[in-house]
């Protein structure tokens, strides 16, 4: 079972939440529920898996800088699967 990533809450208000994660290889955000759309920015370059509930994986590299958005209702765990720390901005839409 892979150890928890930090999440520090920089920012929130009535519309929108932002997280940033700080994962060393093999750090999970653990299971989770996105209840809002949101917005990933990487701030460095990595590899993640995506573990759903039915145990689909599904591998992804992330480019610093290069965000990508996933509406709400999405239920994962991500894992850093890299080599080197991983850091990324989730900024939730409320």
């Amino acid at each position: 079972m892979p150890t928890t990533a930090r999440a520090t809450l920089q920012n929130e208000d009535e519309r929108v939440r932002v997280i940033r994660w700080d994962f060393e290889p093999q750090e999970s955000t653990g299971h989770h529920l996105h209840e809002h759309d949101y917005v990933v920015v990487p701030v460095t370059d990595g590899q993640t898996d995506v573990i759903t509930p039915d145990g689909t994986v599904t591998t992804s590299q992330l480019r610093a800088g290069r965000s990508y958005a996933r509406p709400a209702g999405g239920e994962h765990e991500v894992v850093n699967t890299g080599t080197a720390p991983l850091t990324f901005i989730e900024i939730e839409l409320k």
